[in-house]
């Protein structure tokens, strides 16, 4: 017998039955899960996420009751001082540039918008401090437009772990997630991904032995493997 024929044939890891079971499993593990950000409208959402950025969902929902009880709208948080934003996320890390982006995005729904976050992402990325990520997750989560899918550390970390990509950049991790999980579930897909992540799949100590995804993790870091 040839050595071509002894070869094993690998399997693909982005075989749409893969995909389908991975996808199926999340979501009866996570049922209903949202976006762990608190927020009471598209506003609020939109600041809690560029503050999210290097900093965890938790110290941000610590931090922006306060917020937004000094500046409840955009209009007001566009008036605020740099100062007096800088001393109220302060704990966030980075505050003098979200400070900067916060109040800027402000301004520009204020002064561009009508008061309101735009429900698109060509005009959304024109608020400063907001990239694809943050755009996805209000629009998504706010709006239930799914344009795409969040990518964040874990999301990030998660889908390489599951090789559903070998990406490296988010953007790029979000182009071959767009090609393999249907539309329908680019929203709650990326909410369950970051609940995983949280709770069991940590980046230097997985939890394998805890994970309903176990069966269908090959991740050659994992702690414990079934197979």
């Amino acid at each position: 017998m040839s050595a071509d024929k002894k070869r094993v044939k690998k399997p693909n890891p982005t075989d749409p039955a893969r995909v389908a079971a991975i996808l199926d499993v999340l979501a009866k593990t996570y049922p209903g899960v949202v976006c762990a950000l608190h927020h009471r409208n598209a506003w609020e959402l939109t600041v809690a996420t560029i503050l999210s950025a290097q900093c965890t969902d938790v110290r941000v929902n610590l931090v922006t009751p306060a917020l937004f009880k000094a500046f409840p709208t955009p209009k007001a948080m566009a008036a605020a001082s740099l100062p007096e934003l800088e001393a109220l996320i302060r704990t966030t890390g980075f505050y003098r540039n979200k400070a900067k982006s916060i109040k800027g995005a402000a301004k520009v729904v204020v002064e561009e918008f009508g008061g309101k976050v735009p429900q698109t992402m060509e005009e959304i990325l024109r608020l400063p401090g907001v990239a694809r990520k943050t755009g996805n997750v209000v629009l998504g989560s706010w709006y239930g437009i799914a344009v795409g899918v969040v990518v964040d550390t874990h999301v990030m970390r998660l889908s390489r772990r599951l090789e559903l990509t070998k990406q490296t950049t988010p953007e790029k991790v979000e182009q071959d997630l767009m090609k393999i999980i249907p539309q329908d579930r680019w929203i709650a897909f990326s909410h369950e991904l970051i609940h995983h992540g949280r709770q069991v799949c940590a980046a230097r100590k997985p939890k394998c032995m805890d994970c309903t995804l176990e069966r269908l993790c090959n991740s050659s870091d994992k702690t414990w493997s079934s197979h």
